[in-house]
Protein backbone atom coordinates (compact mmCIF):
# COMPACT_ATOMS: atom_id res chain seq x y z
CA UNK A 1 0.00 0.00 0.00
CA UNK A 2 1.22 3.50 -0.88
CA UNK A 3 -0.22 7.00 -0.45
CA UNK A 4 0.14 9.82 -2.95
CA UNK A 5 -1.26 13.36 -2.66
CA UNK A 6 -2.10 16.22 -4.95
CA UNK A 7 -1.80 19.86 -3.90
CA UNK A 8 -5.38 20.46 -2.71
CA UNK A 9 -4.94 19.68 1.01
CA UNK A 10 -1.34 18.95 1.94
CA UNK A 11 -1.80 19.20 5.76
CA UNK A 12 -4.57 16.56 5.75
CA UNK A 13 -2.57 14.28 3.44
CA UNK A 14 0.46 14.52 5.74
CA UNK A 15 -1.69 13.80 8.80
CA UNK A 16 -3.19 10.70 7.14
CA UNK A 17 0.30 9.52 6.23
CA UNK A 18 1.41 9.91 9.86
CA UNK A 19 -1.55 7.87 11.13
CA UNK A 20 -0.86 5.17 8.53
CA UNK A 21 2.85 5.31 9.42
CA UNK A 22 3.71 5.59 5.73
CA UNK A 23 5.59 8.27 3.78
CA UNK A 24 3.79 10.01 0.93
CA UNK A 25 4.94 8.71 -2.45
CA UNK A 26 7.29 11.16 -4.13
CA UNK A 27 5.74 12.84 -7.14
CA UNK A 28 6.18 16.02 -9.13
CA UNK A 29 2.97 17.92 -9.85
CA UNK A 30 3.75 21.09 -11.76
CA UNK A 31 2.35 23.42 -14.39
CA UNK A 32 3.60 24.56 -17.76
CA UNK A 33 3.52 28.24 -18.70
CA UNK A 34 -0.01 27.90 -20.10
CA UNK A 35 -1.20 26.25 -16.82
CA UNK A 36 -1.27 22.71 -18.22
CA UNK A 37 -0.77 20.25 -15.37
CA UNK A 38 2.06 17.72 -15.58
CA UNK A 39 2.55 14.82 -13.16
CA UNK A 40 5.57 12.56 -12.78
CA UNK A 41 5.64 9.70 -10.26
CA UNK A 42 9.17 9.58 -8.82
CA UNK A 43 8.95 6.10 -7.25
CA UNK A 44 8.22 2.60 -8.53
CA UNK A 45 4.50 1.84 -8.02
CA UNK A 46 4.19 -1.31 -10.15
CA UNK A 47 1.82 -3.75 -8.45
CA UNK A 48 1.10 -1.38 -5.55
CA UNK A 49 -2.25 -0.63 -3.90
CA UNK A 50 -2.34 3.16 -4.42
CA UNK A 51 -4.45 5.70 -2.53
CA UNK A 52 -4.68 9.16 -4.13
CA UNK A 53 -5.46 11.87 -1.54
CA UNK A 54 -7.11 14.87 -3.19
CA UNK A 55 -10.11 17.06 -2.34
CA UNK A 56 -11.77 18.62 -5.38
CA UNK A 57 -12.20 21.95 -3.58
CA UNK A 58 -11.25 25.49 -4.65
CA UNK A 59 -9.83 25.88 -7.26
CA UNK A 60 -12.17 23.02 -8.16
CA UNK A 61 -11.26 22.49 -11.79
CA UNK A 62 -7.49 22.61 -11.18
CA UNK A 63 -7.71 20.12 -8.31
CA UNK A 64 -10.01 17.84 -10.31
CA UNK A 65 -7.58 17.79 -13.24
CA UNK A 66 -4.69 17.07 -10.85
CA UNK A 67 -6.64 14.08 -9.51
CA UNK A 68 -7.44 12.73 -12.98
CA UNK A 69 -3.86 13.11 -14.24
CA UNK A 70 -2.37 11.49 -11.12
CA UNK A 71 -4.76 8.53 -11.56
CA UNK A 72 -3.80 8.25 -15.24
CA UNK A 73 -0.08 8.38 -14.39
CA UNK A 74 -0.51 5.60 -11.79
CA UNK A 75 -2.52 3.44 -14.19
CA UNK A 76 0.16 3.78 -16.87
CA UNK A 77 2.81 2.96 -14.23
CA UNK A 78 1.07 -0.41 -13.64
CA UNK A 79 -0.35 0.22 -10.15
CA UNK A 80 -2.36 -2.84 -9.06
CA UNK A 81 -5.32 -0.88 -7.68
CA UNK A 82 -6.06 2.86 -7.49
CA UNK A 83 -8.39 4.32 -4.86
CA UNK A 84 -9.40 7.98 -5.22
CA UNK A 85 -9.68 9.38 -1.67
CA UNK A 86 -11.86 12.49 -1.92
CA UNK A 87 -12.40 14.03 1.53
CA UNK A 88 -14.54 16.62 -0.27
CA UNK A 89 -16.24 15.72 -3.57
CA UNK A 90 -16.73 18.87 -5.64
CA UNK A 91 -19.71 19.22 -8.00
CA UNK A 92 -21.72 17.10 -5.53
CA UNK A 93 -24.42 19.76 -5.31
CA UNK A 94 -25.16 19.26 -9.02
CA UNK A 95 -26.68 15.83 -8.37
CA UNK A 96 -30.00 16.35 -10.20
CA UNK A 97 -31.64 18.49 -12.89
CA UNK A 98 -33.08 21.58 -11.16
CA UNK A 99 -34.61 22.73 -14.42
CA UNK A 100 -34.76 21.96 -18.14
CA UNK A 101 -31.52 21.83 -20.17
CA UNK A 102 -29.26 21.67 -17.10
CA UNK A 103 -26.49 19.11 -16.44
CA UNK A 104 -26.04 16.50 -13.73
CA UNK A 105 -22.38 17.40 -13.25
CA UNK A 106 -21.82 15.07 -10.29
CA UNK A 107 -22.46 12.12 -12.61
CA UNK A 108 -20.11 13.59 -15.24
CA UNK A 109 -17.30 13.93 -12.68
CA UNK A 110 -17.94 10.38 -11.47
CA UNK A 111 -17.54 9.18 -15.07
CA UNK A 112 -14.30 11.15 -15.47
CA UNK A 113 -12.78 9.62 -12.32
CA UNK A 114 -13.80 6.12 -13.41
CA UNK A 115 -12.52 6.53 -16.98
CA UNK A 116 -9.22 7.98 -15.73
CA UNK A 117 -8.56 4.58 -14.15
CA UNK A 118 -9.74 4.65 -10.54
CA UNK A 119 -10.82 1.26 -9.20
CA UNK A 120 -12.47 2.56 -6.04
CA UNK A 121 -13.61 5.83 -4.43
CA UNK A 122 -13.53 6.86 -0.77
CA UNK A 123 -15.26 10.07 0.28
CA UNK A 124 -16.73 11.79 3.36
CA UNK A 125 -20.34 12.96 3.78
CA UNK A 126 -21.41 13.09 0.16
CA UNK A 127 -24.02 15.79 -0.41
CA UNK A 128 -26.57 13.17 -1.40
CA UNK A 129 -26.45 9.43 -0.82
CA UNK A 130 -27.43 8.62 -4.40
CA UNK A 131 -24.08 9.99 -5.63
CA UNK A 132 -22.62 6.61 -4.67
CA UNK A 133 -24.75 5.18 -7.46
CA UNK A 134 -23.22 7.61 -9.98
CA UNK A 135 -19.98 5.60 -9.82
CA UNK A 136 -19.71 2.25 -11.61
CA UNK A 137 -16.94 1.22 -9.19
CA UNK A 138 -17.09 0.47 -5.42
CA UNK A 139 -17.65 3.70 -3.47
CA UNK A 140 -17.37 4.15 0.30
CA UNK A 141 -19.09 7.15 1.89
CA UNK A 142 -17.69 7.85 5.36
CA UNK A 143 -19.56 9.90 7.97
CA UNK A 144 -18.05 12.63 10.14
CA UNK A 145 -20.80 12.18 12.78
CA UNK A 146 -18.67 9.99 15.12
CA UNK A 147 -15.89 12.61 15.11
CA UNK A 148 -18.40 15.40 15.71
CA UNK A 149 -20.28 13.61 18.49
CA UNK A 150 -17.00 12.87 20.32
CA UNK A 151 -16.06 16.55 20.10
CA UNK A 152 -19.50 17.66 21.36
CA UNK A 153 -19.29 15.29 24.32
CA UNK A 154 -15.82 16.51 25.28
CA UNK A 155 -16.50 20.26 24.87
CA UNK A 156 -20.15 20.53 25.93
CA UNK A 157 -20.78 17.54 28.23
CA UNK A 158 -23.29 19.12 30.62
CA UNK A 159 -25.47 21.01 28.14
CA UNK A 160 -29.12 20.44 27.30
CA UNK A 161 -28.52 19.28 23.72
CA UNK A 162 -30.95 19.64 20.84
CA UNK A 163 -29.85 18.68 17.32
CA UNK A 164 -31.18 21.01 14.63
CA UNK A 165 -31.38 20.49 10.87
CA UNK A 166 -31.10 23.81 8.97
CA UNK A 167 -33.56 22.49 6.36
CA UNK A 168 -35.95 19.62 5.79
CA UNK A 169 -33.49 17.80 3.52
CA UNK A 170 -30.95 17.40 6.32
CA UNK A 171 -33.20 15.56 8.78
CA UNK A 172 -31.58 12.16 8.14
CA UNK A 173 -28.15 13.62 8.91
CA UNK A 174 -29.46 15.32 12.05
CA UNK A 175 -31.13 12.12 13.24
CA UNK A 176 -27.85 10.19 12.82
CA UNK A 177 -26.04 12.70 15.07
CA UNK A 178 -28.93 12.68 17.53
CA UNK A 179 -28.61 8.90 18.00
CA UNK A 180 -24.94 9.34 18.87
CA UNK A 181 -25.88 11.96 21.48
CA UNK A 182 -28.14 9.74 23.57
CA UNK A 183 -31.13 10.35 21.28
CA UNK A 184 -31.12 14.11 21.83
CA UNK A 185 -34.36 15.73 20.59
CA UNK A 186 -34.60 17.12 17.05
CA UNK A 187 -35.74 20.43 15.60
CA UNK A 188 -36.00 21.62 12.01
CA UNK A 189 -35.57 25.09 10.54
CA UNK A 190 -38.17 25.61 7.82
CA UNK A 191 -36.77 28.05 5.26
CA UNK A 192 -37.67 29.36 1.85
CA UNK A 193 -34.84 29.94 -0.64
CA UNK A 194 -35.68 32.78 -3.00
CA UNK A 195 -32.55 32.42 -5.15
CA UNK A 196 -29.20 30.60 -5.07
CA UNK A 197 -27.00 31.77 -2.21
CA UNK A 198 -29.84 33.44 -0.29
CA UNK A 199 -32.20 31.93 2.26
CA UNK A 200 -35.05 33.27 4.35
CA UNK A 201 -35.88 31.52 7.61
CA UNK A 202 -39.62 31.03 8.07
CA UNK A 203 -40.17 29.16 11.35
CA UNK A 204 -38.80 26.59 13.78
CA UNK A 205 -40.36 23.13 14.06
CA UNK A 206 -39.68 21.96 17.63
CA UNK A 207 -39.38 23.41 21.13
CA UNK A 208 -35.92 25.01 21.36
CA UNK A 209 -36.43 27.36 24.31
CA UNK A 210 -33.62 26.99 26.84
CA UNK A 211 -31.87 24.37 24.71
CA UNK A 212 -28.23 24.13 23.62
CA UNK A 213 -28.83 23.86 19.87
CA UNK A 214 -26.42 22.03 17.58
CA UNK A 215 -26.91 22.85 13.90
CA UNK A 216 -25.64 20.04 11.65
CA UNK A 217 -25.03 20.26 7.88
CA UNK A 218 -22.75 18.77 5.22
CA UNK A 219 -21.61 21.94 3.39
CA UNK A 220 -21.30 25.57 4.46
CA UNK A 221 -20.68 27.88 1.49
CA UNK A 222 -21.91 31.44 1.90
CA UNK A 223 -23.02 30.63 5.50
CA UNK A 224 -26.30 32.50 4.92
CA UNK A 225 -28.47 29.50 5.82
CA UNK A 226 -26.55 28.74 9.03
CA UNK A 227 -26.46 32.34 10.21
CA UNK A 228 -30.15 32.88 9.51
CA UNK A 229 -30.98 29.62 11.26
CA UNK A 230 -28.90 30.61 14.29
CA UNK A 231 -30.68 33.96 14.50
CA UNK A 232 -34.09 32.27 14.29
CA UNK A 233 -33.14 29.77 17.01
CA UNK A 234 -31.98 32.54 19.35
CA UNK A 235 -35.21 34.46 18.70
CA UNK A 236 -37.13 31.28 19.59
CA UNK A 237 -35.35 31.16 22.97
CA UNK A 238 -32.37 28.87 22.37
CA UNK A 239 -29.72 29.26 25.08
CA UNK A 240 -26.72 28.76 22.74
CA UNK A 241 -26.25 27.80 19.09
CA UNK A 242 -23.21 26.00 17.68
CA UNK A 243 -22.85 24.56 14.18
CA UNK A 244 -21.03 21.42 13.04
CA UNK A 245 -20.45 21.12 9.28
CA UNK A 246 -18.49 18.50 7.36
CA UNK A 247 -17.14 20.69 4.54
CA UNK A 248 -16.22 24.34 5.01
CA UNK A 249 -16.31 25.80 1.49
CA UNK A 250 -16.71 29.33 2.98
CA UNK A 251 -16.75 31.57 -0.09
CA UNK A 252 -17.10 35.33 -0.34
CA UNK A 253 -17.97 37.03 2.93
CA UNK A 254 -18.82 33.81 4.74
CA UNK A 255 -16.25 34.27 7.54
CA UNK A 256 -17.37 37.82 8.28
CA UNK A 257 -20.98 36.64 8.25
CA UNK A 258 -20.19 33.90 10.79
CA UNK A 259 -18.19 36.24 13.03
CA UNK A 260 -21.11 38.68 13.17
CA UNK A 261 -23.78 36.00 13.64
CA UNK A 262 -25.58 34.53 16.65
CA UNK A 263 -23.43 31.39 16.40
CA UNK A 264 -21.26 30.67 19.39
CA UNK A 265 -18.95 28.56 17.21
CA UNK A 266 -18.75 26.98 13.75
CA UNK A 267 -16.85 23.69 13.68
CA UNK A 268 -15.76 22.30 10.31
CA UNK A 269 -13.64 19.30 9.41
CA UNK A 270 -10.31 19.68 7.61
CA UNK A 271 -11.65 18.01 4.43
CA UNK A 272 -10.86 21.29 2.62
CA UNK A 273 -7.42 22.87 2.93
CA UNK A 274 -8.43 26.39 3.99
CA UNK A 275 -6.48 26.49 7.25
CA UNK A 276 -4.95 29.94 6.69
CA UNK A 277 -8.32 31.43 5.74
CA UNK A 278 -10.23 30.25 8.81
CA UNK A 279 -7.39 31.33 11.10
CA UNK A 280 -8.70 34.86 10.46
CA UNK A 281 -12.01 34.02 12.13
CA UNK A 282 -12.65 34.10 15.87
CA UNK A 283 -15.56 31.65 15.68
CA UNK A 284 -14.46 28.96 13.20
CA UNK A 285 -12.57 25.88 14.38
CA UNK A 286 -11.14 22.84 12.57
CA UNK A 287 -11.86 19.25 13.55
CA UNK A 288 -9.58 16.69 11.92
CA UNK A 289 -10.88 13.63 10.06
CA UNK A 290 -7.38 12.28 9.40
CA UNK A 291 -7.75 9.33 11.87
CA UNK A 292 -11.11 8.40 10.31
CA UNK A 293 -9.72 8.42 6.76
CA UNK A 294 -6.52 6.65 7.78
CA UNK A 295 -8.47 3.84 9.46
CA UNK A 296 -10.73 3.45 6.41
CA UNK A 297 -7.71 3.33 4.10
CA UNK A 298 -6.09 0.64 6.25
CA UNK A 299 -9.28 -1.42 6.21
CA UNK A 300 -9.65 -1.15 2.44
CA UNK A 301 -6.03 -2.23 2.00
CA UNK A 302 -6.58 -5.16 4.38
CA UNK A 303 -9.89 -6.09 2.70
CA UNK A 304 -11.73 -5.72 6.02
CA UNK A 305 -15.04 -4.01 6.87
CA UNK A 306 -15.33 -0.24 6.50
CA UNK A 307 -18.97 -0.02 7.59
CA UNK A 308 -18.12 -1.44 11.03
CA UNK A 309 -16.32 1.88 11.71
CA UNK A 310 -19.77 3.35 12.39
CA UNK A 311 -21.33 0.56 14.44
Amino acid sequence: MKLIAGNSNTPLAQAIARYCELPLTQASVRRFADEEIFVEILENVRGEDMFVLQSTSYPVNDNLMELLIIIDALRRASARRITAVLPYFGYARQDRKPGPRTPISAKLVANLITMAGANRVLSVDLHAGQIQGFFDIPTDNLFAAPVMSADIRSRFPDHNWMVVSPDVGGVVRARALSKRLDNAPLAIVDKRRERAGDSEVMNIIGEVEGRFCILIDDIVDSAGTLCNAAAALKEAGAAEVVAYVSHGVLTGGALARVDNSSLRELVITDSIGNHETIAQSSKVRHLTIAPLLAEAIQRIADESSVSSLFD
